[in-house]
């Protein structure tokens, strides 16, 4: 519920997730702050993988909780299994019956050989919706299925990082972060929303297949686009200017792609007869003399001003224009905080607020509400077997001692 008591879009809908870093989590975080109650399942020994990345900080028994577990996991509960054991593959597909929704992200073909996979969970469950995301998806006819994947790898395979190169430089690896997990997990969602809405009206469940590599070719559509029609990079394309440029305390952005705009550009700088040089007559010119012409009417002009000075006269001017900010400036944004996009969490030992990303998804009639924090490994295995099973304090004793759940 929100701190109004309005309830949440997914109030009532449960998500069973054997998940890890980052693709699934934040999907799943996603439908947990939309309403969903989500049930994390992890390993004993050191739980999501996420856990163990840098920075991080540490829980009340010492172990590292790394940041890309804490930005991804807000609002679920952790419930430690290993699934090495038959025991521990019983325990979860008994849980699968009670859930709306199964999601993993494993390598194609490991839910399959734990005894978790689509046509065992759907076994026991005919009507689960099951989301699967992979690197490369469940079809055995891709050549890359058998492939492990993080986001740098299927961001390199989308060509996004030889379209954006430039020229007499390498690529650039993961330059925005992770782009192949975060486009994935707002696939992934929308899939699973649309198979809960199907279900609604049919009664079937069905799984949800996504690749990573699938979602981030869709996200850098212009790379198979324009590739299409001729262009195979962007430095050169004739796109016009998309670029940084200096002033004299930081960096702005200007994106000018129309004729007009490069006029208002000339005669915003001072250089209005820029316009008539016939070495910048075509968008392609722009690009071809920006070192040598155009970059340096620009930062002649801007080094004079400060960024929020020449950002004002270009937007003013009705140009597409914006800061490039430093990190310390994000998190200090005024956009962000009347959003409320940073969100403070004090996990563990952390001696400050973590700040972790809030949800993008604003809506009218729900007010957004409290964030609850990431939980602890296996902090509510207990208590979740209990009450999803009936197990009683004897049998959950039994499990902690043959290793089947836990940590103790």
């Amino acid at each position: 519920m929100t701190g109004d008591a309005t309830p949440r879009p997914l109030e009532g809908i449960r998500v069973l997730a054997i998940e890890q870093m980052a693709a699934l989590p934040f999907a799943t975080q996603l439908m947990a702050r939309l309403g969903a109650d989500v049930v994390k399942v992890e390993h004993p020994s050191g739980g999501d993988s996420g856990r163990g990345s840098l920075p991080a900080v540490h829980d009340p028994d010492g172990r590292s909780v790394g940041a890309t577990f804490l930005r991804n996991n807000l609002g679920k509960r952790s419930v430690c299994i290993d699934l090495k054991q038959p025991e521990g593959v019983d325990l979860v597909l008994r849980m699968a019956t009670r859930f709306d929704v199964f999601g993993e992200n494993f390598r194609a073909g490991t839910a399959e050989r734990l005894g978790i996979g689509y046509e065992a969970v759907r076994a026991v469950h005919p009507a689960v919706v099951y989301l699967s995301v992979s690197g490369f998806g469940q079809d055995p006819a891709s050549p890359y299925r058998d492939m492990g994947a993080y986001a740098s790898i299927v961001e390199g395979m989308s060509g996004i990082y030889e379209f954006k190169r430039a020229p007499d430089r390498p690529p650039t690896a993961n330059p925005v972060g992770a782009l192949g997990d975060i486009s994935s997990a707002l696939f992934g969602t929308i899939g699973v929303l649309s198979a809960l809405r199907h279900r609604d009206r049919t009664g079937v469940g069905q799984q949800v297949d996504v690749a990573m590599l699938d979602a981030t070719v869709a996200m850098t559509d212009i790379v198979t686009n324009f590739q299409s029609m001729g262009l195979e990079r962007e430095w050169g394309s004739g796109v016009g200017i998309v670029d940084t440029f200096a002033a004299s305390d930081g960096h702005f952005v200007l994106q000018c792609v129309r004729e007009h705009h490069f006029a208002t550009l000339c005669t915003e700088i001072g250089r209005p007869e820029l316009v008539d040089d016939e070495r910048l007559a075509t968008r392609a010119g722009w690009q071809d003399h920006m070192d040598d012409l155009l970059r340096p009417a620009i930062e002649s002009w801007a080094g004079r001003l400060t960024v929020a000075e020449a950002v004002g006269v270009l937007s003013g001017a009705g140009m597409a224009c914006g800061p490039s900010l430093t990190p310390a400036q994000v998190v200090a944004d005024e956009h962000l905080a009347v959003r409320n996009m940073l969100v403070e969490t004090m996990p563990g030992d952390a001696e400050a607020p973590v700040l972790v990303p809030g949800n993008p998804v604003k809506l009218s009639e729900v007010p957004e509400g409290d964030e609850p924090p990431v939980p602890w490994l296996g902090e509510h295995t207990d208590e979740v077997l209990a009450a999803e099973l009936g197990l009683d304090d004897a049998e959950l004793a039994g499990l902690h001692d043959r290793g089947v759940i836990g940590p103790a």
